[in-house]
């Protein structure tokens, strides 16, 4: 059965520090468009409170994320047990992006103690919590974790030798029109 509250618990913290892995959802506010579910590693989500969460994001394929919040859109985490214990974290709420060089920004890196925040972060998302859901998980897969992928680390180490990082981050970070 379901459980709700408004902010994170002890408990609640626990369990997503203990998550090698979440998933971030989103959708376009308004329009047409499609919504946006992405799986997450590295050491890349953190707790500032229990009503508020950040979340260092590296270029990827795409910037849908920040497009839909640009436009209001609503947030889901979802953090899974995958490994001993079963169970199912959701939450929901909104936020925004805080690029490199916003004014914001130093002072919200400045919480952040992250082996990814660097040259190659896009932005943080500053993520304010509305509802923190539970549920079962009983019919989540076991899986063990063996490591963070070093693929996108080393992709942009490459081009930072090379002089070309700001070039390429600032390409993958424009935002996406109605994807």
């Amino acid at each position: 059965m379901a459980e709700f509250s408004e902010a994170l618990s002890d408990k609640h913290v626990e369990f997503i520090r203990a998550q090698k892995m979440f998933f971030v959802a989103t959708a376009p506010a308004v329009g047409s468009g499609f919504p946006n579910l992405s799986p997450k590693g590295y050491d890349a989500l953190h707790i500032l409170a229990p009503n508020r969460l950040a979340y260092v994001d590296l270029p990827g394929s795409g910037n849908q994320t920040a497009s839909h919040m640009a436009q209001g859109a609503a947030v889901t985490f979802m953090f899974c047990g995958f490994e001993s214990q079963t169970s199912i974290l959701r939450v929901y709420g909104r936020g925004h992006a805080v690029a490199p060089g916003a004014p914001e920004f130093e002072a919200l890196s400045g919480k952040i103690e992250s082996s990814i925040l660097g040259n190659a972060t896009r932005q943080i998302f500053d993520i304010k919590i509305e509802k923190v859901q539970t549920s079962c998980g009983y019919g989540v897969p076991r899986y063990d974790f063996k490591g963070d992928r070093p693929t996108l680390v080393k992709y942009f180490d490459k081009y930072e030798e090379n002089g070309k990082l700001t070039d390429v981050i600032d390409y993958l970070s424009q935002p996406q029109e109605n994807v």
